[in-house]
C-alpha cells in the first residue's frame, strides 16, 4: 500500500501540541482508510453505496484507534493516553460527520460513530495483541474481518475474511505504524 504520509510540521522549531498530533493522526488514518477501501473495491468485493463505503471506513477507523490505544498503553500515562484517544476519536468523528452529510444528509452522524467506536474498542480489548511486534493477533484480525464482512454485500461475506486478515490489515498497519513511529509512539526498529 503506497501512501504519502504527513508526519512533519512546517515550523520544526515549535513545540508540537496534542491538537497537532491528533490532526496528523486523523489525516493519515483517513488516508490509510481510503486506500484500504480502494483496495477492497479493487479486489471486486461488493461495495455499491456510499453508506456502505462509510460503514467500512468506520470499521477501519475503529481498528486504527484501537491499535493506537494498544501502543499508547505502554508509552503514555493514563491521563495522557485518555486525552490522546479522546481527541483522536473526536477528530475522526468530525471526518465521519462531514462525509456522512454528503451521503446521508443532515443529522447527527458523530454520535452513532462514537457509539460504534466504543463498542468496537470493548470488543477489540478482548482480542489478542502481539506486544513484541506491536501488531494485532489472530483474534483481532478475525474480529476486524467480521466487521468488514458485515459491511459488505452478502455475495462476499464468506470470502473477505481471509483477504482482510492476510492482506488488507497488514498493508494498512505498515504505513500507520510508520506514522506512529515518526510521532514518537513506536521506536524506529518496530
Amino acid at each position: 500500500m503506497r501512501i504519502r504520509l504527513k508526519t512533519k510540521w512546517n515550523q520544526q522549531a515549535r513545540e508540537v501540541s496534542l491538537a497537532d498530533t491528533v490532526s496528523v493522526l486523523a489525516f493519515n488514518a483517513w488516508k490509510i482508510g481510503m486506500q484500504g477501501l480502494l483496495e477492497i473495491e479493487n479486489q471486486n468485493f461488493q461495495t455499491e453505496t456510499q453508506l456502505q463505503r462509510m460503514a467500512i471506513m468506520e470499521e477501519i477507523m475503529a481498528l486504527l484507534v484501537h491499535v493506537l490505544d494498544r501502543i499508547a498503553y505502554s508509552e503514555l500515562d493514563a491521563t495522557d493516553r485518555e486525552q490522546l484517544l479522546g481527541s483522536f476519536a473526536l477528530k475522526l468523528a468530525d471526518h465521519i460527520q462531514d462525509n456522512m452529510l454528503d451521503f446521508a444528509g443532515q443529522g447527527d452522524h458523530r454520535n452513532p460513530f462514537i457509539n460504534k467506536l466504543n463498542a468496537r474498542l470493548a470488543d477489540y480489548a478482548e482480542t489478542t495483541w502481539d506486544q513484541a511486534a506491536q501488531v494485532p493477533g489472530f483474534s483481532m484480525g478475525l474480529s476486524f474481518g467480521h466487521y468488514i464482512a458485515a459491511s459488505l454485500g452478502p455475495r462476499d461475506q464468506q470470502w473477505v475474511l481471509d483477504y482482510i486478515q492476510r492482506s488488507l490489515m497488514p498493508e494498512m498497519l505498515e504505513p500507520y505504524k510508520r506514522v506512529l513511529m515518526r510521532l514518537g509512539f513506536l521506536p524506529s526498529s518496530t
